[in-house]
């Protein structure tokens, strides 16, 4: 048989895009597919192109066509088999593939139901990257995280975006089909994954975490087990985590947020820092999972890199990056205990410069050499009177050694005569008669 031509609007790089996003994702729509390999194209008309051209040399098929008359297309066992070629070697996991299976009394076409859910999570990845939120490589699905108990949290997508300041972020897409309180639990889940040592730890950590579980919030991340996953986030706190919400009312979003900050606040809100010092506002997020929420619809509508993120525990919307920042965090307490400890030594300074003596002789102040040598150890032995200041008191040392100077030299000198009359006496003894 021959082999079909590609057509000529078809190019090779498009045609590889396009394999590599369906083995990430399995299906999508033509416009999911084109914002997640090409989003400055106007349209989708050069992915339709592309995505023919593949089902011409059999490496893609339209697996069904929705009520809207949106076509899901899926690969074939070919094209899984070219899409591995393609990741595996990167190291991303590519999904399982979708089989033609029929009923066997219908002959019908079986597993053909592309579920909300599951648009949902592609459409949120193809919007971060139409707005240069994580390149299509960098996008992963059903990632799962094993806990202590074994239980397999499973994430709905993982973007890893460094370029756009997101290193790593977690993603639960809800359609509001799960109980909000669902949605607490998973973020607990995702905290206590956070908390977890690797098998290999240190034995002295994890017999002390063992015997003390709040010993882990002294342990460092980088010797924690999800540094072994993730790369680190650039800031305080564990991996972060999004919650998307689509397909529903805003008053539901509102409620449902309501409830993950009252109900998840020991997992997402930050504590006090432990520390001497007053006045310290900063907040520390190191063991925090920083929780920031919007809707698919507003990111459809404004884009990703739009001010629609919110942050739990704050109000307004962000852009991402700056929700996930922490200003009120580890660097402003930095600032803080700087200023605090330069106030403390301020004030040290002034309670010292208060109780410096004073001369009594002549009323200056003391220098610091005095009077460490008056409160010295036996100062008031070597330090003379410790009442005056040190100029008065090496007045007083020369003085006194002045003093000791001349004793010394008078000791030292020939005695003077006495004024004895004796050569008057012999003048008598000779003197002529008259």
């Amino acid at each position: 048989m021959r082999k079909p031509k590609h057509r000529r609007t078809s190019t090779e790089p498009r045609r590889r895009e396009l394999l590599q996003a369906l083995g990430i994702f399995q299906r999508a729509t033509p416009d999911q597919l084109w914002k997640l390999t090409r989003p400055d194209n106007q349209h989708d008309r050069l992915t339709r192109d592309n995505l023919l051209d593949l089902e011409d040399h059999h490496l893609v098929r339209i697996e069904s066509v929705q009520e809207d008359q949106r076509q899901v297309w899926v690969l074939t066992k070919r094209g899984h088999a070219e899409a591995k070629q393609l990741l595996e070697p990167k190291g991303i996991r590519v999904s399982v593939l979708r089989k033609k299976e029929y009923d066997p009394d219908t002959g019908e076409l079986l597993g053909t139901g592309y579920d909300d859910h599951a648009a949902a999570v592609t459409s949120t990845a193809a919007e971060l990257h139409r707005a240069g939120i994580g390149h299509r490589l960098g996008f992963q699905t059903e990632i799962g995280h094993r806990l202590g108990n074994n239980f397999v949290q499973r994430a709905d997508l993982v973007v890893r975006a460094p370029e756009a300041g997101v290193p790593v972020m977690l993603l639960e897409i809800d359609r509001r089909t799960e109980d909000a309180h669902d949605l607490v639990a998973k973020l607990r889940r995702y905290w206590e994954w956070g908390r977890l040592l690797p098998r290999d730890a240190d034995k002295r950590t994890a017999d002390r975490v063992r015997s003390r579980p709040d010993a882990i919030s002294h342990v460092d991340h980088e010797k924690r087990l999800w540094r072994r996953f993730y790369p680190p986030t650039g800031r305080e706190g564990l991996v972060p985590l999004a919650f998307v919400f689509a397909d529903t009312t805003e008053t539901k979003v509102d409620n449902t947020v309501a409830v993950l900050e009252e109900a998840g606040r020991a997992y997402w809100a930050p504590r006090r820092y432990e520390t001497y010092h007053r006045g310290i506002t900063a907040k520390d997020f190191g063991q925090a999972v920083p929780v920031v929420v919007t809707t698919l619809e507003q990111l459809q509508e404004h884009g990703a890199d739009a001010a629609v993120w919110r942050r739990l525990g704050r109000t307004g919307e962000q852009k991402l990056t700056a929700a996930l920042d922490n200003p009120d965090g580890d660097v402003l307490f930095r600032d803080q205990e700087a200023r605090a400890d330069a106030a403390e030594e301020r004030r040290r300074a002034a309670e010292r410069e208060a109780q410096r003596p004073v001369c009594k002789r002549c009323g200056q102040k003391f220098t610091d050499q005095r009077w460490e040598e008056t409160t010295a150890r036996g100062g008031p032995w070597t330090a003379g009177d410790a009442a005056v200041c040190g100029t008065c008191h090496a007045d007083d040392v020369a003085r006194k050694e002045a003093a000791a100077e001349a004793a010394r030299l008078q000791a030292a000198a020939p005695p003077e005569p006495t004024g004895d009359s004796e050569p008057d006496r012999g003048r008598g003894w000779f003197r002529r008669r008259t």
